[in-house]
């Protein structure tokens, strides 16, 4: 089994939505002035955790646990930084102290300007910085998961919003922004989104947590079919529209707590999810086989 203990949740006063971290890595820059990392990373966490995203109302309890972990790669210039960043988000397990990844997510042309004491300025449907506009996709795409997780197409607001981010940024210059440089950018990651095509995936996000993880400490048979009835919608949207960022985001991130849930219980379900999954998935068939043979 993949979960332990049980926690127990508490009253607080409502908060923000997002609980980040940031962390800036600039160690192969070569500069002797570091105070502006230390101000990144303070006022980045700062937009994402101060700025209201939704209209809903979060307890302490219920904000979304995430990270961004920005490896600086060059300073072409003194405001200029070109940039990768690992996108991260978790999501509670009900009843359980286990916490199911949602998000692991490499963007490789996170490159913005930034000057000491620089504002953060963000409005709606407005391009501005390079800076505040990913920080905004990123709060609304870790929303949007984490909403569509709880709720049948719970995230739709947020996929929307980071929707027009991208097309506000269309002319922006910066990379990650279009159609066609790269099949695993922000551009596609955000159209996935909206994609009717897609939706039976969202809805299979919904399936996969609310009655699979959530009731697996519980009901684990139960959960464990539910789980393989997402796994199978997934694989239809797999064969739809092949390769989907979505899809394939998934399986990196769940490919081992996949592994973990299906190597125990009834043997028939087991068989069949190793069948899907490599379907979905044939490079990592080997890593499958371990629910069969575990």
């Amino acid at each position: 089994m993949i979960f332990v203990v049980s926690v127990g949740i508490g009253m607080s006063a409502v908060a923000q939505e997002l609980d980040c971290r940031v962390i800036v890595n600039a160690k192969q820059l070569q500069t002797t002035e570091r105070r502006v990392f230390e101000e990144m990373e303070t006022e980045f966490a700062r937009f994402i955790n101060d700025r209201k995203w939704t209209d809903s109302e979060y307890s302490n309890e219920e904000k979304v646990k995430c990270a961004l972990m920005i490896n600086m790669e060059s300073q072409p210039d003194v405001a200029n930084f070109k940039a990768s960043v690992q996108v991260i988000s978790v999501r509670p397990v009900y009843g359980t102290s286990y916490e199911t990844s949602m998000i692991n997510f490499a963007d490789r042309q996170f490159d913005f300007e930034y000057t000491q004491s620089q504002p953060l300025n963000y409005t709606e449907n407005t391009y501005t910085t390079n800076i505040t506009s990913m920080l905004a996709y990123y709060a609304y795409m870790i929303l949007g998961y984490d909403n569509d997780s709880f709720e049948k197409w719970g995230g739709d607001r947020q996929f929307e919003m980071a929707w027009q981010i991208v097309n506000a940024a269309q002319q922006s210059g910066y990379g990650g922004w279009d159609q066609f440089s790269n099949v695993r950018n922000r551009y596609w990651w955000a159209e996935n989104s909206i994609d009717q095509v897609i939706k039976d995936f969202r809805e299979a996000m919904y399936l996969y947590h609310r009655h699979g993880l959530d009731i697996l400490a519980e009901k684990p048979e139960e959960a464990r079919t539910n789980m393989l009835e997402a796994l199978k919608k997934i694989n239809q949207v797999n064969k739809s529209k092949p390769r989907s960022i979505m899809v394939i985001s998934f399986l990196d991130t769940k490919s081992e707590e996949l592994i973990s849930a299906f190597s125990e219980g009834n043997m028939s379900v087991r068989r069949e999810a190793y069948d899907v999954l490599k379907t979905i998935d044939p490079a990592r068939t080997e890593e499958f086989k371990k629910i069969l043979t575990n």
